[in-house]
């Protein structure tokens, strides 16, 4: 007989179902209190932050870019101003694949191939959020061709920015400079902040020495977008407060140049290479700064291609040359009136006393002819005659009685071997050479004829025209300097107010005997009069000026060689210089005139810089020179220049 056997125990699978029912629900009960807890600290402890982090989610935030300062003329002209320009750009997030991108917009010719591999890395190097200039100007052509791929190019957009525009094109570009895109190099050492929006920065003269003062305050502004990034009025029906930071526009300078002189300038130095530097001696404002020849900087502003570029860079005429900062010339007969204070100062000559001059130069013990420019010489002359007639002799003799140092010790009295000091960079010292510099750069002793023809503005010695210009103002003030400046006040553009800009007074010259520069200015005087090397081009003048011409020679001749112009190649013809201040007794303006290979100074250089003068001080300027347009505000008058120092 089969015992019974129990197959189910119901209670041990009662107690099993409790004990995971209560195991359970104290897990849920976890589980909610986890979920309650988060939830509290979402929307209760960290609420404020969580709100801002949604918004940014649709609020996007748009950068306002300022306006650029102006810069006017001493006339109150504008002579660099902003103007409404269409702007093609890039937004790096928002593209899929950036150099694909760009080699389509190539194809349909809104930028140009060549650029971009540079536009790639400049892309990859910005900000992704951050939108890219890609064209800094488009036509109306360009827009139209674009308005029709746009569906095929996301991220990529037309702004409306403001352009820089120079209404004088070629004139007084080598002083203003320009803006051009910004580049990878330029975001090295960039606020992006500032530049957020921007897509153009100073790079050369003005425009770059003063970039901080005419850049101003970038702003920003929050505008309202979908999922998909684009701009829309309204959230639902959720009231969106939208901020908004304005920006602070640049601050407007102004420059002692007088267009209406430098138009004069550039004119009268066309077809040339060349320079014009004008300097008052009071003050050491830049009148005039022409470099020629010269180009359109507007070119540059609106994105100048890879192909003109290359033009402009390889043009043997090198137009992208500051001719009047950077450019170094032997200066020629030109230093001849800083030679005789030279010899006056240190007492080694008598300017009374005449020396002989039989048309050559010898140093004791040589052979060697020093040859003078004329070849029969000048017979008897004193400082006063030697300087107006230009007599190589005289200064050959006194080189050699004051020796190289003391040459180059008063000469870097005014200004000669160093900068003018100049705001604006890229100025050259040019070379004011000495025994100690001969040793270190060649490696050889400093000889007697080296001397000699230093003496004449030859050898070693090497100027710029704002150089010379500037050692033309210091005698023009008998000896008081200014450090020469264009700019001369700055405007606020916060407040409007005008803020003029004290001259800055260098150390002055001062000679044993202040008569020393009668001498001098008499010598120079007589420059323009009857026996004078400049005595054609100033004939007539209603004013007196006191002058020095210089040819300077490009290539050595040899002892036994006659130098003939018009079988020399054009590149290797005399450089043609001058140096004048006027009026004589009361100077208002010096000047320094340079034309490469132009040949004699009293023939080419003399006749531009009496036209300048004409200009200045009589106001005969050309009919078709811009007037200005209704003046500024007058400036605050600057306290007189001190008489003492």
């Amino acid at each position: 007989m089969m015992r019974a056997v129990r197959i189910k125990d119901h209670w041990g699978e009662q107690r099993l179902f409790t004990g995971r029912t209560v195991f359970a629900g104290i897990a849920s009960a976890l589980l909610l209190l986890i979920v309650i807890g988060r939830l509290f600290v979402l929307q209760v402890v960290r609420h404020e932050y969580y709100a801002d982090l949604s918004q940014g989610n649709r609020v996007r935030l748009e950068p306002l870019p300022p306006d650029r300062g102006l810069i006017y003329d001493s006339n109150g002209t504008v002579i660099a101003e902003n103007t409404p320009a269409y702007q093609l750009e890039i937004t790096p997030e928002q593209v899929v694949d950036v150099p694909d991108t760009l080699q389509r917009l190539a194809a349909i010719e809104l930028i140009d191939a060549e650029q971009v591999p540079t536009l790639t890395r400049l892309v990859r190097s910005g900000r992704k959020f951050e939108a890219i200039p890609l064209r800094l100007s488009l036509s109306d052509a360009d827009m139209a061709s674009f308005s029709v791929h746009q569906h095929e190019f996301p991220g990529v957009e037309i702004q409306t920015r403001l352009a820089r525009w120079y209404p004088f094109g070629h004139e007084a570009v080598h002083a203003l400079g320009y803006v051009a895109a910004i580049s990878e190099d330029d975001l090295q050492h960039i606020d992006r902040d500032q530049y957020a929006g921007s897509a153009l920065i100073g790079k050369i003269g003005l425009e770059s020495a003063y970039e901080r003062q005419l850049h101003g305050t970038a702003g920003h502004r929050q505008v309202l977008v979908n999922a998909q990034g684009r701009r829309v009025d309204r959230l639902g029906t959720t009231p969106v407060h939208l901020e908004t930071l304005p920006p602070h526009a640049g601050n407007d300078i102004f420059l002692g140049l007088d267009m209406r002189v430098q138009h004069i300038a550039e004119e009268a130095l066309a077809g040339k290479r060349g320079a014009v530097v004008a300097i008052q001696p009071e003050t050491g404002d830049i009148i005039a700064l022409a470099s020629v020849p010269t180009y359109d900087p507007n070119k540059f502003t609106r994105g100048i291609s890879t192909r003109e570029y290359s033009v402009l860079r390889d043009d043997i005429d090198r137009p992208l040359f500051n001719r009047a900062l950077r450019g170094t010339y032997p200066p020629g007969s030109t230093v001849k009136p800083m030679m005789a204070l030279a010899g006056l100062q240190y007492g080694v000559i008598d300017p009374n006393a005449s020396r002989p001059c039989h048309g050559y130069y010898t140093l004791p013990g040589s052979t060697h002819h020093y040859r003078d420019w004329k070849k029969d010489g000048h017979g008897s002359v004193d400082m006063r005659h030697a300087i107006a007639t230009s007599c190589d002799v005289y200064f050959y003799g006194l080189a050699e009685v004051l020796g190289i140092d003391r040459v180059h010790d008063a000469l870097t009295l005014l200004g000669f071997g160093k900068p003018t000091g100049i705001d604006v960079g890229g100025e050259r010292a040019g070379l004011m050479p000495s025994q100690a510099w001969k040793m270190q750069t060649y490696k050889q002793q400093w000889y007697p004829g080296d001397t000699v023809i230093v003496g004449i503005g030859q050898g070693y010695l090497l100027a710029t025209p704002i150089q010379l210009a500037h050692a033309a103002a210091i005698i023009a003030a008998r000896g008081r300097s200014f450090q020469p400046r264009l700019v001369t006040a700055v405007r606020d553009a916060s407040t409007g107010r005008i803020t003029k800009l004290a001259p800055v007074a260098e150390t002055p010259l001062v000679l044993n005997d202040p008569g020393m520069w009668d001498v001098v200015v008499q010598g120079m005087e007589m420059v323009t009069e009857a026996g004078g090397t400049a005595v054609a081009a100033t004939r007539g003048a209603p004013y007196r000026i006191a002058a020095k011409t210089g040819t300077a020679q490009v290539f050595s001749i040899g002892q036994n060689e006659k130098y003939n112009a018009s079988q020399v190649s054009e590149r290797l013809r005399d450089h043609a210089l001058f140096i004048a201040f006027a009026p004589a007794d009361a100077p208002k303006i010096a000047i320094a005139v340079l034309v490469e290979n132009g040949g004699h100074g009293g023939s080419v250089a003399a006749p531009i810089a009496r036209r300048i003068f004409d200009a200045y001080l009589l106001g005969k300027y050309d009919t078709d020179t811009p007037a200005p347009p209704p003046a500024l505000p007058a400036l605050p008058a600057l306290p007189p220049p001190p008489t003492e120092h």
